[in-house]
């Protein structure tokens, strides 16, 4: 990351515009960061972005999934799809094919699972899940239906700060101000969302100041906070030239402490799992349930060793298609080879679509996703250059969507439909997006 630093400055820049001629710069260079850089089949549909918690504008996300080796990569922000226009136009300067969605959290009150332990780690009977693929028309409607959803969150993460600010009072340390601590690290301000993650941030911020990194700093965690570190976690927290540090000790404060502040968010922030996926189905995107599935150790530190949804898979998967879902979403990395099997095997008996990915949310982590490599998970890449397809034809005409009732494959079973539109998008020209249109209209019966 050392010798690409430089360029990631410039993809940093305040506006939009400045960002993606930043980047249209770096391709054209006599540099050319990415000239003869390697590519590999990898795809990865579930980065972050500064318009919910991570390191990276949505032009740097699109430049590293490049550098990185990536064929194709997917913004996906925490209540917010405001990278999606960005990322569209910044994988198209660098050539790689492009999805664009949102994750959220949503009730599930009204089904059999309203008091059991989703996906998160957080709360009961609520649960991630993801509105992968938005046709690039249809992102206004997503705005606008998650604004509300930002307000009443904000409004939770003011109370949640009220909250931390008790707990360090009562150790001697300095407050923590949510207007001028905790929004200015988000991009609240053009469409963004405030999460935990951000408030940890101030607080890991917070945290170094007062007493530095290193040996002092993990006996404070330990004592005062009650943080039980793995051995790996206090390795790297001991280690004060680190470069990952701040978001070290963000994982640690995410998988040990936030309970001790947290809130739970109210309906009005988390609306029934039936109105979120109907709406999505609405404006054409792929409704996808995100598996967790029981934790042992996590990658990143951010979650407590815990059990999630397995002990009560079949269940789940024979509900998910009641509620109007397409799709299963979830992280290769994250999850035992038995685990993935399962979903898999779930997933195809349920007509429901797969798409994988790896939320970056840490200068730790890396774009990559090898796992999609494997034999047995090839598969994942199909279906992420059949989920491009879905997203750039539907922009086009709604009934060119993978799922829409007039689609002109409509008789053909799901995994041919996304075998078709993958072999397409896959085809096609990534730096002139229309070229995938010329070659669906050619490739395809025409719409009536």
């Amino acid at each position: 990351m050392k010798e690409i630093a430089k360029h990631l400055v410039t993809l940093e820049q305040e506006s939009q515009e400045a960002r993606l001629q930043a980047l249209r710069d770096l391709v054209a260079s006599r540099e050319a960061p990415l000239a003869g850089r390697p590519q590999t089949e990898e795809v990865n549909n579930h980065v972050h972005t500064h318009y919910s918690f991570s390191p990276y504008s949505p032009s740097a996300a699109a430049f590293l999934a490049r550098w990185s080796g990536l064929r194709a990569v997917g913004s996906v922000d925490h209540d917010s799809i405001g990278a999606a226009r960005e990322l569209v136009e910044a994988a198209r300067i660098v050539g790689i094919g492009s999805t664009v969605g949102a994750e959220l959290r949503v009730s599930f009150e009204n089904t059999p699972f309203s008091t059991r332990r989703l996906n998160n780690p957080d709360s009961i009977g609520i649960a991630y899940i993801v509105l992968h693929g938005v046709p690039l028309p249809m992102v206004p409607r997503v705005e606008a239906f998650l604004a509300p959803l930002q307000r009443v969150r904000n409004e939770r993460n003011r109370a949640q700060v009220e909250g931390l600010n008790g707990i360090l009072a009562s150790r001697g340390l300095p407050e923590i101000d949510f207007d001028r601590q905790v929004l200015p690290l988000s991009w609240a301000d053009r469409g963004g969302s405030v999460t935990e993650r951000h408030i940890l941030s101030a607080l890991a911020h917070l945290m170094e100041d007062h007493f530095g990194r290193g040996e002092k700093l993990v006996r404070v965690l330990n004592r005062d906070f009650g943080l039980t570190l793995s051995p790996t976690q206090e390795g790297v927290l001991l280690d004060r030239e680190n470069p990952h540090y701040h978001y070290d000790l963000l994982g640690a404060f995410k998988g040990n402490f936030v309970e001790s502040f947290f809130i739970q968010p109210a309906p009005a922030e988390c609306l029934p799992v039936e109105e979120v996926v109907a709406f999505g189905n609405e404006i054409g995107a792929v409704p996808a349930y995100a598996y967790l599935g029981d934790v042992g150790e996590s990658p990143t530190g951010d979650k407590a060793a815990q059990a999630f949804e397995d002990a009560f898979l079949d269940e789940l998967f024979l509900e998910l298609p009641r509620i109007g879902f397409r799709a299963v979403t979830y992280m290769p990395p994250r999850n035992t080879r038995q685990q993935l099997q399962r979903v898999r095997t779930l997933s195809e008996g349920y007509g429901l679509m797969e798409i994988s990915g790896v939320d970056i949310n840490s200068s730790r982590q890396v774009f990559t996703c090898p796992e999609v490599m494997q034999p047995e998970f090839r598969h994942l890449v199909t279906t992420t250059w059949g989920l491009i397809a879905h997203e750039k034809l539907s922009a086009l005409d709604p009934r060119w969507g993978l799922f829409h009732r007039e689609n002109p494959l409509a008789e053909l079973p799901l995994p041919d439909r996304i075998t078709r539109y993958g072999e397409v998008a896959r085809g096609s020209d990534l730096h002139r997006p229309e070229d995938l249109g010329e070659r669906a209209i050619a490739a395809f019966p025409a719409l009536p």
